[in-house]
């Protein structure tokens, strides 16, 4: 069992994120993904400096995706991922069917979490397109994942989201700028106020939602570390953590003495705990509401 890093789905400058990568090529990560996948306007890093990053961390022994746009808007959405998919030394992370129309036949991918993939005659389409490892969706739970891997196609990796907050939706409004009464075109990059998104509380002050530019993400922190024992009975290939800003060393490090054996959940909780200000949710999980927490702290 490997242990990923999701891109990074907040709008950081770039010298956050090309310091914030320096520390990851040391930390205990197998797979690292990179990339926008929130926003075509957010153009702190080009390109060129992706990929720069990806050889630093090629060069520290870890696997390198380049992670594509989820929505797709514009045609020179369409190029930039174009030019994602020619890259022709990194794997390519489809979060679009688009993306997946041009790497069909060109080269292997990997299926992202926000394509729809919720049954067998799906991940065999994907497999016969090209995919070598699929992300499990968000949204589904422990016996969706039994039936899928049951029919999964041989050769075909299975990776599942087991920490950060969800994201939920994307829209074509920027829900960051209408926070502050300005239109998406003329945004003047306010997510970039707000390094792990704009919080939204109920009256009752309980964490709900977290606003991200035209991403809705969940307001507590998608918590599997009690599930590692179940997903590795199951056959799941590669744990995926999502990037914060604050104690992702040491969120890496739990999860990875948990995969090997050397952490007590409740220990694992506790420290996990100390990372997170606002609470957990596992709830899709198991089957009920995202929102949901069926482990307590």
């Amino acid at each position: 069992m490997k242990l990923s890093l999701g891109p990074i789905p907040y709008y950081w400058e770039r010298e956050r994120v090309i310091a914030y990568y320096n520390r990851i090529a040391d930390a205990a990560v197998d797979i690292v993904y990179l990339g926008e996948t929130v926003c075509s306007k957010r153009r702190a890093l080009r390109l060129s400096d992706w990929l720069e990053i990806a050889r630093r961390l090629t060069d520290a022994g870890k696997e390198v995706v380049l992670s594509t746009l989820t929505l797709i808007e514009a045609k020179s959405e369409l190029s930039y991922m174009r030019s994602l998919v020619e890259n022709s030394r990194y794997l390519v992370e489809a979060n679009d069917m688009a993306a997946v129309n041009m790497l069909e036949g060109v080269a292997p991918f990997v299926i992202g979490p926000h394509v729809n993939v919720y049954n067998n005659r799906t991940l065999e389409l994907m497999a016969h397109a090209g995919a070598r490892r699929w992300v499990m969706p968000l949204e589904l739970d422990h016996d969706s994942l039994v039936a899928l891997q049951a029919g999964r196609p041989a050769g075909l990796e299975t990776e599942v989201f087991v920490y950060g907050r969800l994201p939920l939706a994307f829209s074509a409004r920027c829900f960051t700028a209408r926070a502050h009464n300005l239109s998406k075109d003329d945004c003047g990059f306010r997510c970039a106020d707000y390094p792990e998104g704009l919080f939204l509380r109920t009256r009752e002050g309980k964490s709900f939602l977290n606003l991200n530019g035209i991403q809705i993400l969940s307001g507590d922190t998608y918590n599997l570390v009690n599930e590692v024992g179940a997903m590795r009975a199951l056959g799941v290939d590669i744990l995926r953590l999502a990037p914060q800003l604050q104690g992702m060393l040491e969120i890496i490090e739990v999860f990875r003495r948990v995969m090997e054996g050397n952490l007590e959940l409740s220990f694992a909780d506790a420290i996990l705990a100390m990372q997170q200000p606002d609470g957990f949710c596992d709830g899709y999980w198991h089957g009920t509401a995202g929102m949901h927490r069926a482990h307590a702290r």
